[in-house]
């Protein structure tokens, strides 16, 4: 019972809302001074110091920095006027418009708060003067937001990687069916709430070969970046990391030189974004790692797994078990923060019951993003919330459909690794 201790502790400070990366360092700290004495403190400090010296975490910045290139640059905008292009004549057509920009967008932004928040300020008050909801209007905006990470180049695929010790690219080529999945599951819970409610398409009829080929060129810049990071992995161009400074080359052209809407002006602000944006990323990793050396010395994992076997010899009702723990913890933990906590606990447990890695992370990633839309304390809620200025309540009652929608693309990842994988056998 002492050996978790330390893990009482870490959900107490969550409890309390003490943020997750104090709330790491805390509880490890009360292991190492109270529980295993016999460390030197000095160990511990050079394990939060070394932990984030690894070359492929530079690729998170790099992600970061391009994700706020982006606001800047005519990226957004561009793949906006592209979305309404193919979706805005449909029924609902703005609230397709929001899902399809976030499938879009997820190879960019790569950040749910920030496809929310962004889309939340420029879509969502769109919609409203359409005769969408406003509670509707910020549900879907949430909803959809849950795609952006899951679909290339999301920082947390890059986390899950590195933890699991599994290839970057391959998760990101794993990750395009499951952001497709999802994308399909939530247009269509659209269409069907749009047609109860009548809200009005967006077009009054679909675009002609010309209209549709001038948008694609005028677009082809930004959906390029995607695209042309895939792509130069696959033929071993360059690295993860590597993929993530050309990006960012590249989407500082596209602002300058192609869209015209960079201006130098907007570089320190990038740059102050993204220096935010790491550190706080890289405080959390950093204190995950300390809290998973305590993790290790005290044989968790292997404990975790062992009392996963007793419990059943079935990688079907293992995986419903995780799916569960992942859901209920979703509605308490922050997703970036469950992936660093739980996945050491996790992944070596389903590796003994022949379950892919690859394939669990794309469990695991699509689970935690349905954990951001729920009560209490789902991220993307609070941050459409608090911009749109809707009630909990009413977005909750609004946003039910969307969660569902999701829980039905959990069920078919879970289950069916062909489909799971699918655009990762494409390429091998």
């Amino acid at each position: 019972m002492q050996s978790f201790l330390p893990i009482i502790v870490l959900f107490i400070l969550f409890f309390l809302n003490i943020p997750i990366a104090y709330a790491l360092i805390g509880s490890s700290l009360f292991y190492f001074v109270f529980i295993n004495t016999t460390m030197p403190m000095q160990m511990i400090i050079q394990q939060f110091v070394t932990s984030v010296e690894s070359f492929p975490y530079l690729a998170v910045p790099f992600f970061i920095m391009m994700g706020s290139i982006m606001n800047y640059s005519g990226i957004s905008e561009a793949l906006m006027d592209f979305a309404n292009i193919l979706v805005g004549h449909t029924k609902g057509g703005l609230a397709q418009v929001n899902v399809l920009l976030s499938t879009l967008m997820g190879g960019i932004s790569g950040s749910a708060n920030a496809d929310a928040a962004m889309q939340s300020k420029i879509l969502v008050p769109e919609m409203v003067k359409k005769g969408f909801s406003k509670p509707f209007s910020a549900a879907i905006t949430a909803a959809s937001s849950a795609i952006a990470p899951v679909i290339p180049p999301g920082t947390n695929l890059i986390l899950y990687a590195i933890i699991a010790n599994v290839s970057v690219g391959d998760m990101f080529l794993a990750a395009y069916m499951p952001g497709i999945l999802m994308s399909v599951a939530l247009m269509i819970a659209v269409h069907i709430i749009s047609v109860k409610r009548d809200y009005k398409p967006s077009r009054d009829r679909m675009p002609s070969f010309g209209e549709f080929a001038r948008q694609f060129i005028k677009s082809i810049w930004a959906l390029l970046i995607p695209f042309g990071i895939i792509l130069g992995m696959r033929r071993g161009m360059f690295t993860p990391t590597e993929a993530g400074g050309i990006a960012v080359l590249f989407s500082v052209i596209v602002g300058f030189f192609m869209y015209r809407q960079l201006k130098l002006e907007h570089i320190p602000i990038i740059l102050m974004d993204t220096v935010k944006s790491t550190g706080a990323v890289m405080i959390i990793i950093a204190s995950a790692k300390v809290f998973g050396y305590y993790l290790t010395l005290e044989r968790i994992p292997q404990m975790i797994t062992e009392t996963l076997m007793n419990m059943t010899d079935s990688p079907f009702i293992l995986l419903m078990v995780i799916n569960l723990l992942l859901l209920f913890i979703g509605m308490f933990i922050e997703g970036g923060a469950a992936l660093v906590i739980l996945a050491p606990l996790l992944v070596p447990a389903v590796k003994v019951f022949g379950v892919d890695p690859i394939h669990f992370g794309m469990i695991f990633i699509v689970n935690i993003m349905i954990g951001g839309l729920t009560p209490p304390f789902g991220s993307m809620m609070f941050t459409v919330c608090s911009i749109v200025d809707v009630k909990l309540e009413d977005f909750i009652k609004d946003v039910w459909p969307f969660i569902a929608a999701l829980l039905i693309v959990l069920l078919v990842l879970t289950y069916s690794p062909g489909i799971a994988l699918f655009t990762l056998g494409l390429f091998k």
